[in-house]
């Protein structure tokens, strides 16, 4: 997004009431907004950060939470965050492609061994140059949550094989690899904005979507898309950012108190994750969704040309290598 362009929303919010750093005296409160459910186990992970913010600083700086889209969709928290109007959100690593090419390899598909081989990658040097390479957009990475792998879920028809992608719009976010991926597989990727995105289902717009199983239950699509197919094609975090305005105007001690405590609620939030995919799977089968379990060497086999030719980008090429030398 072009650091110019702002749209009238964000200039309302901006000048009505909204602040991304407000407070008097000794007390600072820092706004958090996401699109996300209360219930969603990465709200979860931000609520203990915000506690553990808390305590740290003696209350001296605190985070009010706007979940749910109270402040505007995805996009426009983002453009808020970039003029200082909001300090943090919640954006997934696909988004961040389009600060910087380099996320582009957190989206590709298999990149990634196991979870356990991601959270290496978030966690170790890879992670942390990628969440401090869009400080030129005004942007600060704090953190990757995590959000688990992403699979195929249908109106109608099992995906137990790329062929089955054959002639089905699948809805994508707005990722060039994600969109890359699906025509890969055979299927026709249609971008459609998350929250409009049940209603394109219902009235037959596109004929599935993919997800993690948390969002797939918590986003109640599960009560028109009838097939999830496991083929985990890919494991695209969740990245906290925040505001370089709101950052540098903290204080060193602050900025160490407000690390520290995202860096404290990682671990915490992939136990929330985990608990949440194995509740959401047991919630969608009893309302009537069939789970499938396809052979992921199908869909591997069939990306593979188009990880290959990643492999050969000046810029993603050695970062792909590098992700899977990661032991």
């Amino acid at each position: 997004m072009n650091k110019k362009s702002l749209n009238v929303f964000s200039v309302f919010l901006l000048s009505v009431f909204l602040f991304g750093c407000a407070g008097s005296g000794d007390h600072k409160v820092l706004k958090l907004a996401h699109g996300l459910d209360p219930s969603h186990p990465v709200h979860k992970g931000m609520v203990f950060m915000a506690d553990r913010l808390a305590e740290k600083s003696d209350g001296k700086l605190t985070i009010d939470i706007y979940p749910s889209g109270q402040l505007g969709s995805e996009q426009q928290c983002v453009e808020l965050l970039q003029i200082g109007s909001l300090a943090i959100t919640k954006v997934s690593a696909a988004v961040m492609e389009g600060f910087t090419p380099k996320f582009k390899a957190l989206g590709l598909p298999y990149v990634f061994r196991s979870k356990e081989h991601s959270f290496k990658v978030f966690d170790g040097e890879i992670g942390q140059e990628m969440l401090l390479g869009t400080e030129e957009f005004w942007i600060r990475g704090l953190c990757f949550y995590d959000a688990g792998f992403r699979s195929f879920y249908t109106i109608d028809k099992p995906i137990n094989s790329p062929e089955d992608l054959k002639g089905l719009k699948i809805r994508v976010m707005k990722s060039q690899t994600a969109m890359e991926m699906v025509r890969a597989l055979g299927g026709s990727p249609t971008p459609i904005s998350w929250g409009e995105l049940y209603t394109a289902l219902q009235s037959g717009v596109v004929d599935g979507a993919e997800n993690n199983p948390p969002s797939l239950y918590t986003s109640h699509h599960y009560e028109v898309c009838k097939h999830y197919s496991l083929d985990e094609h890919t494991c695209v975090p969740d990245v906290l950012i925040i505001s370089t305005n709101v950052w540098e105007g903290l204080t060193e001690q602050e900025q160490e108190w407000l690390q520290e405590a995202a860096n404290e609620s990682v671990p915490v939030q992939r136990k929330f994750w985990d608990e949440s995919v194995k509740e959401s799977l047991r919630m969608v089968q009893e309302a009537g969704v069939t789970i499938h379990y396809p052979d992921k060497t199908k869909f591997a086999d069939e990306v593979k040309d188009l990880l290959d030719k990643y492999k050969e980008d000046e810029v993603l090429g050695d970062l792909i290598r590098r992700i899977q030398a990661v032991k």
